[in-house]
Formats: C-alpha cells, sequence, structure tokens
C-alpha cells in the first residue's frame, strides 16, 4: 500500500477527509479479523488434528473438535467486544 501525500490530504475537505479515515479504521479492523481467524485456526488445528490426515478429510472427532474451539473463541471475542462497547457507554 502506497503512502498517502500529507499535502494531498491537506486539500481534501474535512467530510472526505473523515470518510477516508473511517474507510482506512474499517479495513485495518478487517485485516485485524482475518490475522485473528488465521491464528484461532492455526491453534485449534494444531490442538485437534493429532495424526497425519491419510484419507483426505478429517475425521467426525477431529471436525467436531475444530468447531468447539473456534466456536469458544469466537464466542469469547463477541463477549470481549460487548463488554468494551458497554464500557465506553
Amino acid at each position: 500500500m502506497s503512502e498517502l501525500d500529507p499535502q494531498a490530504l491537506a486539500k481534501l475537505d474535512q467530510e472526505t477527509r473523515q470518510e477516508l479515515s473511517q474507510w482506512a479504521q474499517k479495513e485495518t479492523e478487517k485485516a485485524q479479523l482475518q490475522q485473528n481467524v488465521h491464528r484461532f485456526t492455526d491453534m485449534c488445528w494444531k490442538k485437534c488434528i493429532t495424526e497425519p490426515a491419510t484419507s483426505g478429510s478429517l475425521t467426525s472427532q477431529e471436525e467436531s473438535c475444530i468447531t468447539n474451539c473456534l466456536q469458544r473463541f469466537f464466542d469469547t471475542n463477541s463477549m470481549v467486544v460487548q463488554l468494551v462497547q458497554r464500557k465506553a457507554l
């Protein structure tokens, strides 16, 4: 991603700068979410997949373990976000 020219930004009106700032913040949040999903998936994979794959698919036990593992992280993340939002009000 290229750097934004400060002189070009200074020429933008306040509304456009605010929209650009909000867009950049949303893109950063999306990237962080993708990183978290990757990290959680990797962690759950290492926890749940203990044997090399031989059939080309997960066993029902492995699939259940990964699903439960990821669900715990998403539930926890959701709860933390809700608590932070309540404290911000």
